[in-house]
């Protein structure tokens, strides 16, 4: 209304006075380019654009075998694709399970100083066919042909094995315990430290953990570890 009304009052001031005509036009459009940027401010969008993500997890099938992984932990980038697949690497940081951040990029002048202590248990999912015997069956079977007889208490209830020289185990090591159930075949330190895998069967798949020999200190946190990898990857849907 008191829009209305300074339009009628101007109206009529335009007839007495021509030069107020001009001032209706001036007021007109301030009114209109008010109201347009009124508009503007209450429908201009309040969210920010940002670069479109994956997902978190993956559906991948290996072996016919479903699991669920952390798009992140995957190591190799042409595996980063959900359906069926013959293998998937992944890595996780220990003892938290994460998947590990991005690599930095480093150059050949800070290599030794980016050096950091080995945090990482790797995993690998291979489909096996069939073809292969399968993990708990080589521990009892295969492995004991080459094996020294004598065991070696190492601490808290795990011990060792020593492969014989000139079998296909050489220069290992195997380390068992029952409760939890833990099997890892280990290379001996020497010029590069030693590293260990353990591997167990999940349907159509077999997974291969490799983690530090150092680590076997605390093999119970590793054993739980492997438990508890393979729980959250199989998941509710697997």
């Amino acid at each position: 209304m008191t829009l209305l009304s300074t339009a009628q009052h101007l109206a009529r001031d335009t007839r007495r006075d021509p030069r107020s005509h001009m001032i209706l036009i001036m007021v007109a459009v301030t009114i209109a380019a008010g109201a347009i940027a009124l508009v503007a401010y209450l429908l201009w969008p309040t969210w920010v654009a940002r670069p479109a993500g994956g997902p978190d997890r993956l559906p991948v099938s290996v072996g016919a075998t479903l699991f669920n992984v952390p798009t992140s932990a995957i190591r190799r980038k042409i595996q980063r694709h959900s359906g069926p697949q013959e293998r998937v690497d992944l890595g996780f940081v220990f003892p938290s399970l994460e998947a590990p951040d991005a690599p930095k990029h480093v150059s050949a002048d800070t290599i030794e100083d980016k050096v950091q202590p080995i945090d990482r248990i790797f995993v690998s999912i291979s489909a096996h066919h069939d073809a292969l015997l399968a993990p708990d069956m080589r521990v009892r079977t295969i492995y004991p042909r080459y094996l020294d007889q004598a065991a070696t208490p190492i601490n808290d209830g795990l011990t060792m094995r020593a492969f014989r020289d000139g079998s296909p185990y050489a220069n290992e090591d195997l380390f068992s315990a029952a409760a939890p159930g833990f099997n890892a075949r280990c290379t001996r330190d020497g010029l590069t430290p030693g590293m260990c895998l353990s591997e167990r069967r999940v349907d159509g798949a077999d997974l291969t953990f490799r983690f530090p020999r150092s680590w076997l200190s605390q093999w119970r946190d590793v054993a739980n570890a492997m438990d508890r990898l393979t729980a959250q990857m199989r998941g509710p849907r697997g």
